[in-house]
């Protein structure tokens, strides 16, 4: 859903300011900075100028071309111009550096966005599904296959930890749209401090020769003389960092900039083993060739935050910074005077909710995509004084989704292969080492987490030895938004993502028999079920009230608990209708899987083929959300057979906010029961005379329970 939530908004923002004033506070009077009036064509007009070390002037080299003032005089940029930027990314990390850049450039910004995204496979899955679940308004997005450019930068050595990857920005200008003439080039690892525009603005101050604007490199690593036989690639006095850059397309497809940097290349690896910087060495190379390529830009849009930076001779204030770059391989671990407020700074957007981006530009109309426009007439149908509002309103949200939040490995394809799937939300996230420990197959998880719940659940995985050795659990983020949990979108959201033949469809508070994940796939290859034989294998299921107690790991261990009355039959005192289908008393004695009949509001756990039927995601908080998805495999004609051998154990724990709400609302009961009407109706139209069958059995008297 499209967030009214402007009191959130604000809250933001005055958390930022505060930021910012902490910041004056912090740096005010620290450096020193002296007027300077304009020097002429093709230098900016500055009000402050970067303290000049006592060791010599940084431009030293080429004096005019190789210094980076602090703050130009800005020409006003075309209001709603389209502003073009490019990023180059790749892997899980990156993917989640880019979404928190893009954080910070849609707070600032006043124009509409077109990203232009370089990614591998696994990026452009996660991006992809991301911006297309954000629905920002007035933000394109385009994506380019990185494996197609890596011919034309593997013969490159290159000793940076950015790989192939780190080489992407020099093709550019041949990889993106001819008719592209300017785009801004962004590192993931950088965070903005101010309006993206201000920074396309500078591209008036370029002259005619000009084709790349740079900030000067804030290290003296170009120097040469940061250790004995330190070597690196020749460039213009400090050099220039490439982290944030100004490309003039046109012109570098005019100057034959491919022939032009590939040919500086092929001459410096004749005395240099490889690249040091990645595309960063091959820029400055170039550079010092041609000088009049570049069009120095002020320090203050590339604040570099490397171990050995000399950063804090550009900026003299917070207000002054427009641009931070983490560009050590340490990141927010690295030493710098100011660095607690860089680092609070960069975690006020890692943690921002996204939801609040989803603003239109002011004065700047346009044409949303048509999935965004209709859910947005259909919310405006909507009644607040509808007891069901909310349910009707949690219907319709849009969540973002960020598909395998963490590392990741696909499990090898095996004809008979099972992944466990379930949702979860933050207070859940103890049962998650129990589970890798209980199932050690491929799993699907959804989490549904706030932006900074996601860290927390970050910082959790990392902490955790058991759950960082796993890379066979794909971890999929759905952001909170509405107050009703959307069970069932999460569970689609997991299912959609497993890689397996077949899926074992759990909730986050079972834990599986220690050998059910090998008797699942040697019984669904007993069973045949990979000839076309449809089936949905019933798991049964039990609980235990104690928070403590000894696991059993056989059949005849659990069925000495369930005569103690260590454990039971699963909800069999609230509601056995859900699970007395699985007929316990025959389980007991069975040898062999037994097929037992769908009844009224049974929900028993299966597992299925991937491809099943979907969940309904209608039914959102408590109630329903299993029974509705068990009435479509039933109508689908799966065969109900349940595993002699298999059990889950349901472990207790507190009241969900959505039980308690179910238990205590009679509002929540009667929204329940016109979506159970609705679920009806629509059974009728697609089933026709074959839903009188499911309509006829929920009418009938209940037994007592």
């Amino acid at each position: 859903m499209l967030p009214r939530g402007r009191p959130r908004a604000l809250g933001a923002a005055a958390l930022l300011l505060l930021l910012i004033l902490i910041g004056f506070l912090l740096f005010g009077g620290d450096l020193a900075c002296e007027r300077r009036e304009p020097r002429g064509p093709g230098s900016f007009p500055c009000a402050l100028t970067p303290r000049v070390p006592p060791d010599g002037d940084p431009s030293v080299g080429h004096p005019g071309h190789n210094r980076s003032d602090c703050a130009p005089l800005l020409p006003p940029s075309h209001k709603c111009e389209l502003l073009h930027v490019a990023i180059v990314c790749a892997g899980h990390n990156s993917s989640r550096d880019v979404i928190t850049l893009v954080k910070s450039m849609l707070f600032y910004r006043k124009n509409p966005l077109h990203l232009h995204l370089v990614t591998d496979a696994v990026a452009r899955n996660i991006l992809e599904m991301l911006f297309h679940t954000w629905m920002v308004p007035a933000v394109r997005v385009s994506f380019y296959d990185a494996d197609e450019l890596k011919p034309q930068v593997s013969w490159i050595p290159n000793k940076h930890y950015s790989g192939l990857y780190g080489l992407m920005k020099l093709v550019l200008p041949g990889a993106l749209p001819s008719d592209l003439a300017r785009v801004i080039v962004l590192d993931t690892d950088v965070t903005f401090a101010s309006d993206i525009a201000e920074l396309w603005a500078l591209f008036a101050h370029f002259s005619d020769e000009q084709v790349i604007g740079l900030v000067e490199n804030q290290s003296d690593w170009y120097l040469g003389n940061l250790w004995r036989n330190h070597r690196p690639w020749p460039a213009l006095g400090r050099g220039f960092n490439t982290g944030v850059i100004l490309l003039r397309l046109d012109r570098l497809r005019q100057v034959g900039w491919e022939q032009m940097w590939k040919l500086t290349a092929t001459q410096e690896l004749l005395t240099l083993p490889a690249t040091s910087l990645a595309d960063q060495d091959i820029f400055n190379a170039v550079i010092k060739g041609h000088p009049g390529l570049v069009q120095p830009l002020p320090c203050i849009w590339n604040v570099q935050l490397s171990d050995h930076t000399l950063a804090e001779r550009c900026y003299s204030e917070a207000a002054d910074l427009k641009v931070i770059h983490w560009n050590s391989p340490r990141k927010l671990r690295v030493k710098n005077k100011h660095v607690e407020f860089f680092r609070n700074f960069y975690l006020t957007f890692l943690e921002y909710d996204g939801n609040l981006l989803r603003r239109s530009l002011f004065g700047c109309p346009s044409q949303p995509p048509p999935e965004a426009e209709q859910l947005q007439q259909a919310l405006a149908q909507l009644r607040e004084e509808d007891a069901c509002f909310e349910f009707r309103q949690q219907q319709l949200t849009v969540h973002r989704v960020h598909l395998t939040f963490l590392p990741h490995e696909p499990p090898p394809p095996r004809p008979h292969d099972v992944t466990l799937v379930a949702q979860l939300s933050v207070d859940r996230l103890q049962m998650l080492e129990a589970l890798c420990r209980h199932w050690p197959g491929p799993m699907s998880l959804a989490l549904y987490l706030t932006d900074a719940e996601a860290q927390q659940f970050l910082h959790f995985v990392e902490a955790s030895a058991v759950l960082s050795a796993r890379q066979d659990v794909a971890y999929h983020v759905v952001y909170r938004e509405g107050p009703l949990y959307p069970i069932n979108r999460l569970r689609n959201v997991a299912l959609a993502q497993a890689r397996t033949p077949y899926v074992f469809l759990s909730d986050i508070d079972f834990l599986p028999s220690y050998s059910l994940y090998d008797y699942l796939r040697a019984s669904i290859e007993q069973l045949q079920l990979g000839s076309g034989r449809k089936a949905a294998l019933v798991v049964p299921a039990f609980e235990t009230l104690h928070y403590h107690f000894s696991f059993p790991s056989s059949k005849a261990e659990l069925l000495a608990l369930l005569d103690t009355g260590s454990l039971y039959t699963f909800r069999y005192h609230e509601w056995p209708w859900g699970y007395a289908p699985t007929d316990y008393a025959r389980w007991r004695e069975a040898q062999a899987p037994y097929r037992v009949q769908w009844a009224a509001d049974y929900e028993p756990y299966v597992v299925v083929p991937r491809d099943c039927p979907r969940y309904d995601p209608r039914f959102v908080g408590f109630g329903w959300n299993k029974v509705a998805h068990l009435v479509e495999l039933d109508a689908q004609e799966y065969e109900l057979l349940v595993l002699p051998e298999a059990f889950t154990i349901h472990l207790p724990h507190t009241p969900s906010p959505d039980i308690s709400r179910f238990r205590s609302s009679p509002t929540y009961r009667d929204c329940l029961q016109a979506l159970k009407d609705e679920f009806h109706q629509d059974l009728s139209r697609h089933y026709g005379a074959a839903a009188l069958k499911y309509l006829t059995a929920w009418q009938q008297p209940r037994g007592p329970s």
